[in-house]
């Protein structure tokens, strides 16, 4: 599948600059010290992806939800932003340079962008669990990507 998500017209302002690093740091040291956990009500995982200009290995705190199989679905949603976060850029340039940590575990895995009634059936299943994301829809004009993470055959 391809990563075909593009910028909004409209939306919030998306969350960067040096404070939102730090809190970044934070939620991932925090999370590596737990072995896992969750954040602001919701299961998160460490998101480690291949900068696509950089080549510099990024990591970022992300929320995940079930998805079939035993993958973890994330939502690019950027607070309901214009545009998607730098590490949604990461993945469709590297969908086979990601690794995860999640529950005490550091797993490499492939990322592919959910479409059509694959997306429609996740995206349901997600925003029933936490309702703040059918809130960020709402925000943007952009459809919020969601990202199936696999892990990878060795």
């Amino acid at each position: 599948m391809s990563f075909d998500s593009h910028r909004g017209t409209r939306g919030n302002r998306q969350p960067n600059g040096r404070f939102m690093r730090w809190m970044n740091g934070v939620m991932a040291r925090r999370l590596r010290r737990r072995g896992g956990g969750q954040m602001m009500g919701f299961n998160a995982l460490i998101l480690t992806t291949v900068g696509r200009r950089s080549g510099v290995e990024r990591s970022n705190p992300v929320g995940w939800f079930p998805g079939q199989d035993g993958t973890w679905l994330i939502v690019a949603s950027a607070n309901g932003a214009t545009d998607n976060p730098a590490w949604y850029y990461n993945l469709a340039a590297n969908p086979d340079k990601v690794r995860i940590e999640v529950d005490g575990r550091t797993i490499d895995v492939t990322a592919a962008q959910l479409h059509g009634e694959e997306r429609a059936r996740a995206w349901q299943a997600i925003t029933a669990s936490a309702p703040r994301f059918a809130q960020y829809q709402v925000k943007t004009d952009r459809e919020l990507p969601v990202i199936e993470l696999a892990t990878r055959p060795t």
